[in-house]
């Protein structure tokens, strides 16, 4: 009988053969380079439209899509005008604000650097109804937001939503001294009181095409969890909401399928997207994206800490920050000869690395001590901007 100290040795020995006969395996569709064009964007007949032009990369690359930059781009109507768009930043373009006439065909035009032309169907600009409101639930799970839209003239039956978060945040302390020239002075600048902003990826359709009335109720937007830092001081949520054609919703839902729904063997298989993009120099060539013709409507909405339930304990952020230390160690009986000059000191925060706080003094003791911690728990624009956003209330 084997005893069961040999038969875990024969289990382990049998576990290290296993590992051993593994070896990396990477297909060969990880290492192909399609190098596809990506047009991200949509006409704005009532509007700023804005394009973003980017080439595929192998799913074994990290980073951004790079961008496809000096590109010429134009807003084409149907035997009439062109509106040009320019490129900021880079691979980014934008036209003027537009006001096309009702039932204007226009198209996306454009030409990359290597002289390569395409261009989209045709179509004529939708209107987008005005969003009626943007609601929201406090629950145990935190904040749900919604969209709540109608069209009385039943016309738009396709919805897709965008949104961009902003909120106010402060950083792990307030610094009120700082670094200059060789001295440490007063600060001038908050470097405290910060806000941060993040557009969403998500994919948010919604469609009335089997109801009876074109109405869009509690459509579900995102989920904000009850400690999020989001809510700590005060968010907002900008929504703009597009009517689509039929053929750019299914566009659009499968794209999500595509890059949501992808996981588990019960999810549905990756399907090959068709958009409205085409190579007027290649035929054969592939091209992404679906470039939609509507106007475009938004709400904004505001959400305050004194609204939600009092109970709710937000994170930071900054929680690996504390305690502040400091220059010289705070002790309670110094050793002589231990304290550092107002030299060393200075040289301490010269590289940047750390940034002063503030100074203390100890009860009968001249010793200036200096409270500081790193740049990234003390300068609030390493993680947003310290300008106040014009719409903030």
């Amino acid at each position: 009988m084997i005893s069961r100290t040999m038969l875990r040795r024969l289990l382990g020995a049998g576990l290290a053969l296993l590992a051993g006969c593994i070896e990396p395996f990477a297909p060969d569709v990880v290492q192909a380079s399609a190098n596809y064009l990506v047009v991200d964007g949509s006409i704005n007949s009532q509007g700023v439209s804005s394009i973003r032009l980017s080439r595929t990369q192998s799913l074994n690359q990290s980073g951004p899509p790079p961008p496809e930059t000096q590109a010429r781009i134009y807003i084409e109507e149907e035997g009439g005008r062109r509106y040009a768009l320019a490129e900021s930043p880079a691979g980014t373009y934008t036209s003027a604000a537009l006001a096309l006439s009702p039932g204007t065909r226009v198209r996306l035009h454009l030409t990359t650097a290597d002289q390569k032309e395409y261009a989209s169907d045709f179509a004529t600009a939708k209107r987008t109804p005005p969003i009626d409101s943007v609601s929201w639930q406090a629950g145990s799970q935190g904040v749900q937001l919604y969209v709540n839209a109608h069209d009385d003239s039943r016309q738009s039956r396709y919805y897709r939503w965008s949104y961009e978060e902003t909120w106010e945040f402060t950083s792990a302390a307030n610094s009120v001294l700082e670094y200059q020239n060789g001295r440490l002075v007063d600060r001038k600048e908050d470097i405290y009181h910060c806000w941060a902003s993040e557009i969403s990826t998500a994919i948010k359709l919604g469609t009335t095409a089997r109801l009876s009335q074109d109405v869009v109720s509690r459509q579900p937007l995102t989920l904000l969890p009850p400690t999020s830092g989001k809510l700590r001081f005060k968010y907002s949520i900008l929504v703009k909401q597009y009517a689509l054609t039929a053929e750019e919703y299914t566009y659009w839902e499968l794209l999500r399928k595509n890059t949501e729904d992808i996981g588990t063997l019960f999810d549905p298989l990756p399907s090959e997207l068709t958009g409205n993009i085409r190579c007027l120099t290649d035929a054969g060539e592939k091209v992404l994206g679906f470039v939609g013709v509507q106007s475009v409507t938004e709400k904004r909405l505001f959400i305050t800490p004194e609204q939600l339930p009092g109970d709710w304990r937000f994170r930071t952020g900054y929680e690996g920050c504390y305690p502040l230390d400091t220059i010289p160690q705070f002790t309670t009986t110094p050793t002589s000869g231990s304290q550092p000059s107002p030299e060393q000191v200075i040289d301490f925060f010269r590289s940047g690395i750390a940034i002063p706080v503030n100074v203390l003094y100890k009860r009968g003791n001249p010793t200036p001590y200096y409270l500081y911690e790193t740049v990234e728990c003390i300068d609030c624009r390493r993680r947003g901007t310290n300008v106040r956003p014009r719409f903030w209330q």
